[in-house]
């Protein structure tokens, strides 16, 4: 992951920021599921802990849905406007 040390800023919110960026423009496309936590931070670099923050504001901003048993998905644009749950 690289990081802007410019501007000091948490670091969850440095993963937010990027995830966000991926899927506005395409990158991570609708319905993509993200890997699994641990495996998503170690290739990050960051904590666990750290990785779940960003998640939660991910899932704050509507940008994913997280599916009990199943993980978490990137939901689909479409679904955020009329508020369904996507995948």
């Amino acid at each position: 992951m690289t990081e802007d040390r410019r501007t000091p800023q948490y670091l969850y919110r440095t993963v937010f920021e990027q995830f966000k960026a991926r899927i506005g423009s395409g990158e991570l496309p609708p319905n993509t599921p993200l890997p699994a936590e641990r495996r998503l931070a170690a290739e990050l670099g960051v904590a666990l802990g750290t990785l779940r923050h960003a998640t939660q504001l991910l899932r704050d901003e509507g940008l994913v849905v997280t599916v009990p048993s199943k993980g978490t998905f990137i939901r689909d644009p479409r679904a955020r406007a009329t508020g369904g749950a996507g995948p």
